[in-house]
């Protein structure tokens, strides 16, 4: 019975985060206090084991199950569903996960400018590259001075589905790919900055930027942004895997798969705005100067919904 001593402290913490949360969730404690929570309420279990199995412990054991099953129902209750949740998500939870992880998807903007500017300095400086990059019928299509978005205005409804889809499978692709050490992530973004490096350059030669940046401005503030934090969020899972911890492995990825799945539920909706705008207004032979307005507008509010919603609130 000499453990029982060394385990007393650790039992009484647990009354305690218990009591804390009496009456409410587990909402009310902190992140330290939860991670706490977890490692108390695992000891405690295996503590009841080892009381059961001494005849002499029988009201040691009692005290044990009577404490685990408050904490068992405090931690695995989890938070009441609360009526409008999913506004509560879009505006707390998602702008708020987001400013706690910018730092991801910073990487995840370095990541596409570096490749941005890999395509720029390889579409200026090697002959047929962009044609590898961009295909023989684009590049004719630039060449001739055309924008190759004009076939979407006959179809708008179906062209903004069809570019909404795309989106969202290419930020599916950056977010999944991070359970692979995030070389994926890196790959699609880097590989989309190429992309758009080269047309860049190809169209600047051919005296089309004004078309070109015209056309990505107005959906661009938005989808770009949306790409980036679902890479971002891959990056959190890669670096679960990648950096070493303390804790065990598969808690780190538990939790990073947690936060990173906050991170790319908010982005679904970015991306279906941009591809509504990209659809229905991008193509359009509306003024550069309005779209560029545009975009602008679109890109302040993003960065005011980023960066003030849901603050004062934890």
């Amino acid at each position: 019975m000499h453990w029982v001593q060394k385990r007393e402290a650790h039992w009484a913490r647990l009354e305690a985060l218990v009591a804390a949360c009496r009456g409410r969730s587990v909402s009310a404690l902190s992140t330290g206090d939860l991670r706490e929570l977890a490692q108390l309420y695992r000891q405690t279990a295996a503590d009841l084991a080892t009381a059961r199995e001494d005849p002499s412990s029988r009201r040691l054991a009692a005290y044990l199950n009577q404490l685990l099953g408050r904490a068992h129902n405090l931690v695995y209750a989890g938070r009441r569903r609360e009526r409008g949740s999913m506004l509560a998500f879009y505006t707390r939870t998602f702008p708020q996960t987001f400013r706690a992880t910018w730092r991801y998807t910073a990487v995840a903007i370095a990541i596409l400018a570096l490749g941005a500017l890999a395509g720029a300095v390889l579409a200026a400086t090697s002959p047929g590259f962009e044609r590898f990059v961009l295909g023989g019928e684009m590049l004719d299509t630039i060449e001739r001075r055309e924008m190759w978005t004009h076939s979407i205005l006959p179809i708008k409804p179906l062209a903004s589905a069809g570019i909404t889809a795309n989106n969202l499978s290419v930020s599916i692709l950056a977010y999944a790919s991070g359970i692979g050490a995030g070389l994926g992530t890196f790959y699609i973004i880097a590989m989309n900055g190429l992309l758009l490096g080269v047309l860049g350059t190809v169209c600047q030669r051919a005296g089309m930027s004004l078309a070109l940046w015209s056309f990505v401005a107005p959906h661009g503030t938005l989808e770009l942004p949306a790409i980036f934090i679902a890479g971002g969020a891959g990056l959190i899972i890669a670096r679960s895997l990648v950096v070493a911890s303390d804790r065990p492995r598969r808690e780190c990825l538990v939790d990073a798969g947690r936060t990173s799945l906050r991170l790319f539920g908010g982005v679904v909706p970015l991306l279906i705005i941009a591809g509504l705008i990209e659809g229905f207004v991008s193509p359009t032979g509306l003024d550069p100067i309005a779209k560029f307005a545009i975009g602008a507008s679109m890109f302040t509010l993003l960065v005011l919904y980023l960066g003030f919603a849901g603050r004062g609130r934890a």
